[in-house]
């Protein structure tokens, strides 16, 4: 039976955040943190050992595969800011190309930091994922 990797831990967020190598990594990890806790209105929680989510829904695939992960998120990878949005949103696109410098990939986008984007896109591409996952699951989400 599948088990799923990513689940919600009590690893404190703050201590995962401090842990973040790269100076502007961690200072803008704090401003997202921020961001995405004032336009979710969810208190940050750690998923796995690197995700911070906001709020959380079950999912049930047409497969029968299901399981829990939150609403949105980001982590300061090493490499990129890594920010998770609601896949399948195909209203995403027009926001994204105001959003600024990034890359896409299956379900994340990828960012180098904070100043290379449009916050308030940011703030609205947060409120639409989370708006599309509660019409895509109205009664699993937390």
């Amino acid at each position: 039976m599948y088990e799923q990797k990513t689940k919600e831990t009590d690893a404190d967020v703050i201590e995962f955040i401090e842990s973040v190598d790269n100076p502007k990594k961690r200072q803008d990890a704090y401003e997202l943190l921020e961001l995405f806790e004032q336009t979710s209105g969810f208190p940050a929680k750690m998923w796995g050992p690197s995700i911070i989510g906001f709020g959380s829904y079950h999912y049930v695939y047409k497969t029968g595969h299901e399981g829990d992960a939150p609403l949105v998120g980001f982590s300061p990878r090493k490499a990129k800011i890594s920010l998770y949005f609601a896949t399948g949103d195909e209203k995403r696109g027009p926001l994204l190309e105001k959003l600024g410098k990034h890359t896409t990939g299956k379900t994340c986008v990828y960012i180098n930091k904070t100043d290379d984007v449009d916050l308030d896109v940011l703030q609205q591409l947060i409120r639409q994922s989370i708006d599309f996952l509660q019409d895509l699951y109205p009664d699993k989400l937390n």
